[in-house]
């Protein structure tokens, strides 16, 4: 058995989620294994790992901002939004100018409203939007704030248009490429993805699973609390509070979740602000 902490996936093609955790379960010798954050199986790259303990640091990695390297294919949609699914209609892209896709990008910026795609994750009425459309039914998704922090178009190759996208969590790259191609009246859907960072976890510390079958590597829980919440060193009598879940008379340098530190370097908790003291979010000792 490993000690507890993260383990930084670079998932291959053609994995669930689900399947990259069963085999980390059998690598750590441990069936308390969870992930921040589904990739479809067509994407690749970072998929972040909690082992033992540090699951529960998931729920709140997971709200934490991510990037993508991203091909949109467009003239083309699918049932699914990206290559993996049917495709239902074909437009001819002859009309698009490169100036269009860049234009209609440009408005995806900043603070926007999106619909989810349909065979995403999201509960519908206790059941998954994706096994509802798996099961034939029309599901309609309400449209949800989310942040796209960046935009980079590096390649408009039509039908073909390669993106950086650095976005908050819950947006979907393929409702990008699908409202895209809609906007520009051609249809489009996503024909590649890449996830590069989810928080400060990118493709430099990434692993592939055959990589960590010969080399099991864990980011001891201490220091993916330093390098994912802003922190707090505390002194021992402070320590010992946090210890018993007790509030502190502490003012936190700002919004959020902190993680705080016993005089030893050992991680205790996350707190966050609440009024005059700070409270408890969860407590890991």
């Amino acid at each position: 058995m490993v000690d507890p902490g993260l383990v930084v996936v670079d998932k291959s093609p053609g994995m669930t989620s689900h399947d990259v955790v069963a085999r980390v379960r059998r690598l750590a010798g441990t069936r308390k294994v969870g992930h921040a954050g589904t990739l479809d199986p067509m994407a690749t790259g970072v998929l972040v790992l909690g082992v033992d303990r540090a699951t529960r640091l998931l729920g709140h990695l997971m709200l934490t901002e991510k990037a993508y390297d991203a091909t949109i294919r467009l003239g083309a949609v699918t049932t699914t939004d990206d290559a993996e699914g049917e495709v239902v209609s074909t437009h001819d892209v002859g009309g698009v100018r490169e100036d269009d896709v860049r234009t209609e990008l440009a408005r995806f910026v900043g603070d926007i409203e999106q619909v989810p795609t349909a065979v995403s994750a999201i509960k519908v009425d206790g059941q998954r939007a994706y096994a509802r459309v798996r099961a034939g039914e029309q599901v309609e998704l309400k449209a949800r704030p989310v942040t796209i922090h960046e935009l980079v178009v590096h390649e408009v190759d039509l039908p073909e248009v390669r993106i950086s996208v650095r976005c908050s969590s819950g947006t979907y790259i393929r409702a990008i490429a699908r409202d895209l191609g809609a906007a520009l009246g051609v249809g489009g859907h996503l024909s590649a993805l890449r996830r590069t960072a989810v928080g400060s976890f990118d493709l430099s510390v990434a692993r592939t699973l055959d990589e960590l079958a010969d080399d099991f590597a864990v980011v001891p829980i201490a220091d993916a609390a330093r390098s994912t919440f802003p922190f707090i060193d505390l002194a021992d009598e402070q320590a010992a509070d946090v210890r018993f879940g007790r509030p502190l008379d502490l003012e936190l340098p700002g919004a959020g979740p902190h993680a705080v530190f016993a005089p030893d370097g050992e991680f205790l908790a996350l707190y966050e602000q609440s009024g005059a003291k700070a409270k408890p979010v969860a407590v890991f000792v």
